[in-house]
């Protein structure tokens, strides 16, 4: 608790950056590896498939369904209500099915005690139209947030930001990769919330370097930058812990359907504050920031 408590810290940031630069190298390499050679386990949003809701005139044990559906191919299994009696299926066709046959499949084995309220196909060309508008989404959201922080702020304070949030998106999605969990659109949503939560989490710390940068004119840069992440570490630590408090509610009852954000959320936040403080700020000292205007007359919005 005493790190809560307002007080003036002095931790060396920028000395230890160095570490962080050769953790973040292992940690990006060994993810976009991941990538090249395992690929993403996309779910039925990308690779197409059936997604099935089903009714029960009886309460339903989803062991025992589970247990009957195993055979099926990226099989997940949601149960939907409070009466125990739906439950939302999906599941990919093999290379020598259709969805169709896959439908009938199902039917078969779950006998005739359920009824089917809805029942959705997403074809093969549907999911490729998805990863590119996905992939496009995400990149014009970085492109606003670059144009953005380059507008309030100037361009190596945007550049950094840029590359901080991508570092944390490639480490989350190579996790993914490396542990083959589910990919969808929800967790594109989950990286995409990521990206905007990082950006705020460095700007906080930006506006604190640009209030000191005025203040401290003599100041030399690294020390200067240490200042700012010390006197912004409460803040960031804060807020790291009351989201992880949330996303990790989501982890342990959000059921099957929350999982994969719930994880990209997760280590998001946690990669989004570590790269916060020892990337986005610390690699400022590379750049002549005192010559870039950064030490304007305009007025802050962090106080």
């Amino acid at each position: 608790m005493k790190l809560f408590k307002k007080r003036e810290y002095t931790f060396d940031f920028i000395k230890q950056s160095k570490f962080a630069y050769v953790l973040s190298v292992v940690l990006v390499t060994v993810s976009l590896f991941s990538l090249f050679t395992r690929g993403l386990n996309y779910g039925i949003d990308f690779e197409g498939g059936i997604q099935i809701e089903a009714t029960s005139t009886e309460p339903i044990k989803m062991e025992q369904v589970r247990g009957s559906l195993g055979f099926l191919k990226g099989l997940t299994i949601q149960s939907v209500g409070l009466e125990g009696k739906t439950i939302l299926i999906e599941a990919q066709p093999t290379e020598t099915e259709n969805s169709n046959a896959l439908l009938e499949k199902i039917k078969m084995t779950l006998g005739e005690t359920f009824t089917y309220n809805k029942v959705e196909i997403i074809g093969p060309s549907i999911g490729d139209e998805l990863k590119y508008h996905s992939l496009l989404a995400t990149i014009l959201a970085l492109s606003v947030i670059l144009l953005y922080i380059w507008f309030r702020f100037e361009w190596p304070f945007a550049i950094n930001c840029i590359l901080a949030m991508a570092h944390d998106l490639i480490i989350v999605v190579g996790f993914f990769s490396l542990f083959q969990i589910e990919f969808d659109m929800v967790v594109v949503a989950g990286l995409l919330s990521l990206a905007g939560y990082d950006c705020n989490d460095t700007i906080v710390t930006y506006d604190r370097v640009r209030e000191n940068l005025k203040k401290y004119r003599k100041m030399p840069i690294p020390e200067l930058l240490n200042k700012s992440i010390n006197e912004t570490l409460s803040r960031t630590i804060l807020t790291s812990l009351t989201t992880l408090f949330v996303v990790f509610v989501l982890l342990f009852v959000g059921g099957e359907t929350l999982f994969g954000f719930s994880i990209a959320m997760v280590l998001g936040t946690i990669f989004g504050s570590y790269s916060s403080i020892y990337l986005a700020v610390p690699i400022l000292k590379y750049f002549d920031i005192r010559k870039l205007g950064s030490a304007s007359d305009e007025p802050s919005f962090n106080q």
